[in-house]
């Protein structure tokens, strides 16, 4: 075996040792050793994520946004209060019609007060925009379907709200929407009204 100068010992076979920043050679049937990788930085990621999500969201609402919501949802509990008292309340020991309609709305007009507190430091809620018109779409189906059941049953209003849902607001395909909203108010038929015979308004 020979020294080079430096003092640096070069291999001169099998078991020698190697020369200073030379590669090390490969063992037969002994892998490699890789490189170890770098750690994941997972803060980075939710970062990065996060980021991505903003910039495909609306603005935010604001405060006078946020105070309007509120608003609302104060004045739809206090209308469902009235509403319930108006189907007589009775009380914790014998409960009425209206018993629990009360605890419901009580609990929304709380809900309301909340989010009046909260609306300066709100910041995830949304600007009013072109998609929230299909919600105030969806909500106004609700208010078709619930003033027409008690006029001509179940049945069609039914069908028309899961079409109109289905089509306009989930657009789904017209074979796809006619057949669900069939088949949808078929299946709650057997169920609720031939097996169980639960009183809702129907025609047949």
């Amino acid at each position: 075996m020979t020294s080079p100068a430096g003092g640096a010992h070069v291999p001169g076979g099998p078991g020698g040792s190697t020369a200073a920043g030379a590669t090390p050679q490969a063992r037969p049937g002994v892998p490699p050793v890789e490189p170890a990788a770098e750690e994941f930085d997972l803060e980075e990621a939710i970062h990065q994520v996060e980021a991505e999500e903003h910039e495909g969201r609306p603005p935010a609402a604001g405060l006078l946004g946020n105070l309007v919501v509120a608003v609302a949802v104060v004045a739809l509990g206090v209308a469902a209060v009235v509403g319930s008292l108006a189907l007589d309340a009775g009380s914790a020991r014998s409960p009425e019609a209206g018993t629990w309609p009360l605890v419901l709305s009580v609990v929304v007009v709380v809900l309301g007060l909340a989010l009046v507190a909260t609306a300066r430091r709100t910041t995830d809620a949304e600007r009013f925009s072109r998609t929230s018109w299909l919600v105030l779409a969806g909500l106004a189906t609700m208010v078709v379907f619930v003033a027409l059941i008690s006029v001509i049953g179940f049945e069609i209003p039914a069908a028309l709200l899961a079409f109109v849902w289905l089509r306009f607001l989930g657009h789904e395909s017209w074979r796809t929407s006619v057949v669900t909203s069939l088949a949808m108010v078929v299946a709650f038929y057997l169920v609720f009204v031939a097996a169980l015979s639960v009183p809702i308004p129907h025609l047949f």
